[in-house]
């Protein structure tokens, strides 16, 4: 840490006052898989139906996000990590607030899927894993990515040039060919409302 900075995280009101306030238990649901294999859809579907039940939350988003604080950033290893490093700080603010933090990025490596871990706490971070197959993923692909990055026009694209390494033991695994969007978004809320909903003191 550089010897200038001096955090200030204890003197600010605690994340446990701010959840009391939004009647809410903050954590990071982090959508990950293939590009087009839903991640963006369900993270959207999921917070308008948190939103609607009284939960503030934020969606964090590949292509919002590297629009803006991570816009400098191209599609190497090391830039792949450095994206995820900022965003998991950035997520971990939100949880210091209390805010719910949706996150969909392809984030295609345990590496990198490890590192937002560290950062964001074990017991914070909720992995949820888009498993739909490359074919489906690639007929879904309205901006032509897959099939730039099969000709050579994109390189380092997860799934045709670069790996994607399907997790271990996600928290919850969800086949997006196999079942409706609504399905999908009310599977993922029957999981994940239990560790949201504020539980008195």
């Amino acid at each position: 840490m550089n010897q200038s900075v001096f955090p200030l995280f204890e003197k600010l009101v605690s994340r446990q006052e701010k959840e009391r306030t939004l009647n809410q238990r903050a954590r990071v649901i982090w959508f990950t898989g293939l590009p087009c294999s839903g991640k963006t859809t369900l993270a959207l579907g999921i917070e308008k139906e948190l939103f609607n039940r009284g939960y503030l939350c934020q969606v964090l988003d590949g292509d919002n996000v590297r629009c803006g604080i991570n816009s400098n950033l191209g599609f190497s290893n090391v830039d792949r990590l450095e994206n995820i490093r900022r965003i998991a700080e950035v997520s971990k603010l939100f949880l210091s607030a209390g805010v719910i933090t949706i996150n969909a990025f392809v984030s295609p490596t345990h590496e990198i899927r490890d590192l937002a871990r560290s950062i964001i706490g074990n017991n914070d971070f909720i992995e949820i894993f888009l498993n739909p197959s490359v074919e489906v993923c690639e007929h879904r692909d309205v901006k032509g990515m897959y099939k730039k990055a099969r000709a050579g026009q994109i390189t380092d694209f997860t799934g045709v040039n670069a790996p994607f390494e399907k997790p271990f033991h996600p928290n919850l695994e969800v086949n997006t060919d196999k079942e409706s969007i609504e399905d999908s978004v009310n599977r993922i809320l029957d999981y994940i409302i239990p560790m949201i909903e504020h539980r008195g003191n």
